[in-house]
């Protein structure tokens, strides 16, 4: 009988065990990650496997190697957040680090109230269709909820709310920049739909940034969106930073 070859084992990613260790905080900017030598050891693989692994890191920004040292973890404004592996271990791993969802918030704080502004110019019957679908599966959940630690709004379509108006906006840079924050966005309504105490009002929140679209009103949308990123905010317990809720003013054309 000719011999059945055994399935191989995929081994041990470095790369993963790193990037869990240093999105979730254990690592932080300045530390040291552990050695070349010492994670071989620890994981049984060849140097070069793990050189290898260290290299995605390297590539992305995420830790720099230093002749003689090892390799340290870089600052956060030296990663490159918007790499699709970087939001991929972003989403998984996050979101115990506080700094990070303060910076992913203060992004969306300084975007977001202006891509509703822009989709009730824009936005068409289709895009309006997208937007409402997506509130009415969130309304669906809160509402078919059996008890308390059910009671809040579905994650997905809370993501899908906010990617559709990005692409009412039908600017192609703000359209395919959905996709690329989709896992960050995806990682702050996730943590705060967990622990917000008002799903209702954050319902009715979600509900004016649509009503303001529909009625194509940029300079009500605009606020609407910041009233719904304040509530992320409350709900995470984050206070925003300065520069971002709070600093925002309207272009002078849409002042009331």
């Amino acid at each position: 009988m000719p011999a059945t070859s055994r399935p191989s084992r995929a081994r041990p990613s470095i790369a993963e065990y790193l990037a869990e260790a240093i999105f979730s905080g254990r690592y932080r900017p300045g530390d040291f990650v552990p050695k070349e030598v010492d994670l071989a050891q620890q994981f049984s693989l060849n140097r070069s496997a793990v050189r290898s692994d260290l290299r995605m890191l390297v590539d992305v920004g995420i830790i720099e190697r230093i002749s003689g040292h090892g390799s340290k973890v870089r600052d956060y404004e030296a990663w490159n957040i918007l790499d699709a592996q970087v939001t991929d271990w972003m989403t998984r791993y996050a979101a115990p680090n506080p700094r990070i969802q303060r910076e992913i918030l203060a992004f969306r704080l300084d975007v977001e109230p202006y891509v509703a502004m822009t989709a009730a110019r824009r936005a068409t019957a289709r895009d309006l269709v997208a937007i409402e679908e997506a509130f009415d599966g969130m309304g669906k959940h809160l509402n078919d909820a059996s008890g308390d630690p059910q009671r809040r709004l579905h994650s997905e379509y809370d993501v899908a709310f906010h990617v559709a108006i990005f692409k009412a906006t039908h600017n192609i840079v703000w359209a395919q920049l959905s996709h690329i924050l989709r896992p960050s966005i995806h990682l702050l309504i996730e943590t705060s739909n967990i622990s917000a105490t008002d799903p209702e009002a954050s319902l009715e929140r979600h509900r004016q940034v649509m009503e303001n679209i529909r009625a194509r009103r940029p300079a009500e949308a605009f606020r609407a969106a910041q009233a719904v990123l304040a509530g992320t905010a409350a709900a995470l317990g984050i206070e925003p930073g300065e520069g971002t809720l709070g600093g925002h003013t309207l272009p002078p054309g849409d002042r009331d």
